[in-house]
């Protein structure tokens, strides 16, 4: 059984999902979670005196949507009494199936759970799937959670009902 669990968080739907399916496991093994949110700058040249500057401050809206997810993971976490660290992590321009892969080993996770859409249509064709990227070069088990439209994800309602 998956004693050391890392999710990958990123303020989606599928992401929460694979939260709660984390929890569920967690809560069967007695496992632990790390959850992490990579947080990506958008590199922006900006002409300064005809020379350019490169900018890499994070929108506000961005840093709303990280600390939603941190604070949602971290009252699942505590509602379900599972042990486990919620952080989030910047990429300095590096590939985030990168650096969710690096934290991972640095947890001594034995398995990885994270949503398989965060991001739709012509974004991920032009961007690519952070999960299918993540997936494909793990060295370790990787669950990916599919986001439904009918899903109902039982590990979000407190323990008990």
């Amino acid at each position: 059984m998956y004693k050391r669990i890392f999710v990958a968080l990123d303020d989606s739907s599928s992401a929460r999902l694979a939260l709660d399916e984390a929890i569920r496991i967690a809560a069967a093994s007695g496992g632990t979670i790390t959850c992490a949110h990579v947080v990506e700058h958008k590199q922006q040249l900006v002409d300064v005196d005809a020379g350019f500057a490169d900018t890499r401050d994070i929108e506000p809206s961005s840093a709303d949507a990280v600390t939603h997810a941190l604070d949602d993971a971290k009252a699942a976490l505590a509602a379900h009494r599972i042990e486990g660290t919620v952080r989030a992590l910047d990429a300095y321009g590096e590939d985030i199936a990168a650096v969710l892969m690096r934290t991972a080993a640095e947890a001594g996770a034995d398995l990885i759970v994270m949503g398989t859409s965060g991001r739709h249509g012509l974004r991920r064709l032009l961007v690519g799937s952070v999960a299918e990227s993540l997936l494909r070069a793990a060295d370790r088990p990787v669950l990916m959670v599919r986001h439904s439209e009918k899903a109902v994800a039982p590990a979000a309602a407190a323990p008990g009902a």
